[in-house]
């Protein structure tokens, strides 16, 4: 199967993972997504994530955070923005706000894919991959 967004199927088996409560998603890994979980961890929308390797293929398998029971999500959205037919930039003036401040969006910048605040701190824009709340 060719995927043409290998993103956009990370963040919807998230996405789906998350509406189904599953603890744990696993996506095939690449060093865009690796950045993408490490975003996610920081800023507290994921418990963990790791990288096992089968033979060539890696893979990703990101533990999901919820709140003190299952029923509270912690990621309550998660939007792809930029994409293969039509990506979206921003430069360091304009970076977006997710729900105003309170989400995140993540930003793929010459400083490699950071969240928006940490692009706000560099002063650096670029490719606005996605919103995540």
């Amino acid at each position: 199967m060719m995927m043409s967004d290998p993103i956009a199927d990370m963040l919807t088996r998230i996405r789906n993972a998350n509406v189904a409560k599953h603890d744990t998603v696993e996506v095939p890994s690449s060093k865009m997504k690796k950045a993408i979980a490490e975003i996610l961890l920081n800023e507290g929308y994921i418990k963990a994530y790791d990288v096992t390797a089968d033979g060539v293929k890696e893979t990703i398998r990101i533990t999901l955070k919820y709140g003190k029971d299952k029923n509270e999500k912690v990621i309550s959205g998660i939007k792809r923005i930029s994409k293969p037919g039509l990506r979206v930039y921003a430069d360091s003036e304009n970076l977006p706000k997710v729900l105003g401040g309170l989400g995140t969006a993540i930003i793929s910048t010459n400083k490699g894919v950071i969240a928006d605040k940490e692009a706000r701190k560099l002063n650096v824009g670029g490719e606005v991959i996605a919103f995540i709340w």
